[in-house]
C-alpha cells in the first residue's frame, strides 16, 4: 500500500504537469492579440502613406493630361477663323489652367501629408518592433517553461515506472482502473471519520471498522480505495499528496 501511495503521489504531480503543459500555451493568446494588434496598426500606418501617394500620382498624371490639352487647343487656335470658336477655346484653355493650379495645390498638400505620414511611419516601424520584441521576449519565457513542465513530467513518469513493477499487483490494477475512470484526482483516499475521503458520504460501519483494521475497501458510493492514513503515516509519502 505504501508503493501504491508513493505512485499515486506521483501521478498527482504528473497529473499536475500535464495541466500546466495545457494551460501554459494559452498564456501566449493575449501577445498573439497583441501581436495582432501591432501588425494592424503598422498596416493602417503604411496604408495612409499609399493612399496619399497614389493621390499626389493621380493629380500630377491629371495635370500632364490638362497640360496635353491645352496645347491642343493652343494649337487649334491658329486655324479657327470664327471669333466664337476661338472664345470657347480660349474658355477651355482658362478652365484647364485652373484645374491644374488647383491640383497643384492637391500635390503640394498630398507632398506635405506624405512626409508627416511616413515620418508617423518611420516613429510606429520603431515603436512597433520595440513592442514585438518585447512579446518575443515574454513568449520566449513562456516557452522555457513549457519545456521545464515536459521535462518534470517526464523525470516523474520515470521515476513511476520502477515503483509499478513492485506494487501489489490486484490493488495497482483496481488504483489503475479507479484512476481511468476519475480522468484526474486521487483514487486512494483516507477514511475521514466514518466517511469518504474522496465523496465525503457516509461510510457503512462494518467498511469503517475493516479499514481501521487495515484493509483497503473500496467506497460503495464512488469506488475509490480507502484506507486508515495513521496506519501509513510513518511512511516516506508526502501526507499532503495523498
Amino acid at each position: 500500500m505504501k508503493t501504491l501511495l508513493q505512485i499515486q503521489a506521483l501521478d498527482l504531480r504528473i497529473e499536475n504537469c500535464k495541466q500546466r503543459e495545457t494551460e501554459i500555451p494559452k498564456q501566449k493568446d493575449k501577445f498573439n492579440v497583441q501581436k495582432n494588434r501591432l501588425a494592424a496598426e503598422l498596416k493602417e500606418a503604411e496604408e495612409r502613406c499609399t493612399a496619399i501617394e497614389l493621390t499626389q500620382r493621380e493629380a500630377e498624371s491629371a495635370n500632364e493630361q490638362k497640360q496635353a490639352q491645352i496645347i491642343k487647343y493652343e494649337q487649334q487656335l491658329m486655324g479657327v477663323k470664327k471669333n466664337e470658336e476661338y472664345q470657347a477655346l480660349l474658355h477651355e484653355i482658362d478652365a484647364l489652367k485652373k484645374q491644374i493650379s488647383q491640383n497643384e495645390e492637391k500635390i503640394l498638400q498630398s507632398m506635405e501629408d506624405l512626409e508627416e505620414a511616413q515620418a508617423r511611419l518611420k516613429e510606429d516601424k520603431q515603436r512597433i518592433a520595440t513592442e514585438q520584441s518585447r512579446i518575443d521576449e515574454q513568449c520566449g519565457e513562456i516557452d522555457v517553461e513549457l519545456e521545464e513542465a515536459v521535462a518534470d513530467r517526464k523525470v516523474l513518469e520515470t521515476e513511476r515506472e520502477p515503483l509499478t513493477r513492485t506494487a501489489d499487483p490486484e490493488l495497482m490494477q483496481k488504483y489503475n482502473r479507479i484512476r481511468r475512470r476519475l480522468s484526474a484526482g486521487r483514487a486512494i483516499v483516507p477514511l475521514n471519520g466514518e466517511s469518504c475521503g474522496g465523496c465525503h458520504m457516509f461510510v457503512r460501519p462494518q467498511i469503517v471498522n475493516e479499514v481501521l483494521a487495515g484493509k483497503v475497501h473500496p467506497c460503495q458510493h464512488c469506488s475509490r480505495l480507502m484506507y486508515d492514513k495513521p496506519t501509513y503515516e510513518a511512511s516516506s509519502v508526502d501526507p499532503t499528496a495523498v
